[in-house]
């Protein structure tokens, strides 16, 4: 969402952000040429290299963009969880948000895995998203720690089974092209926190 005043163009670097977003989502990281998101941007090829030194400085900066875009979703269902077992759910429900955003081509899955599996062993782009799947499971983690005080060592594990969940959810959502797939992780996830 814009910040910029009525009839105020948003900045060169916002512009480009969103049109490689829109991009790379839907058709993937190679296949967007720096030409396709200039165009879309309505900026010149000049105004990309002077926000950012390399199309793999855009894609740290997309990939960036869209975990921070995520726990902004996370974020907002935590506001509404009402203890830790709502809160392990809020994760779920963040990526359920997700998948609902009206994608030029539909849904596609989880867009830091698909721009993973496009980039070579050793990109930082690549430390980017697993930082966010590590954080991802860190903050279930966290949620079952406050939910199993005597218990950290099941906290834990079952922390690592729901992170397991939810990306075999999040592919197979992927694969299918909407999110009924975490609906259903949702609430496999909490008939399993039922039983704790």
């Amino acid at each position: 969402m814009s910040t910029a005043e009525p009839g105020r163009r948003r900045p060169a670097r916002e512009r480009l952000l969103a049109a490689a977003a829109r991009r790379f989502y839907a058709e993937g990281l190679a296949a967007t040429g720096i030409d396709t998101i200039t165009a879309e941007a309505g900026v010149a090829k000049m105004s990309l290299y002077n926000n950012f030194s390399s199309k793999a400085d855009l894609v740290r900066a997309y990939l960036d963009a869209r975990h921070e875009e995520w726990l902004g979703l996370y974020r907002a269902r935590l506001e509404r969880a009402r203890g830790p077992r709502d809160g392990v759910l809020a994760v779920f429900d963040a990526y359920a948000d997700h998948a609902a955003f009206a994608y030029e081509h539909g849904f596609r899955g989880c867009g830091l895995l698909n721009a993973a599996a496009e980039l070579p062993a050793g990109d930082e782009g690549r430390a980017v998203v697993r930082a966010h799947k590590e954080e991802v499971e860190r903050l279930i983690a966290g949620h079952l720690e406050r939910l199993l005080p005597e218990r950290p060592g099941q906290a834990e594990a079952t922390a690592e089974h729901l992170a397991f969940l939810l990306e075999g959810a999040m592919a197979r959502a992927g694969l299918e092209g909407r999110g009924d797939r975490l609906q259903h992780a949702r609430s496999l996830a909490a008939a399993l926190l039922d039983r704790l």
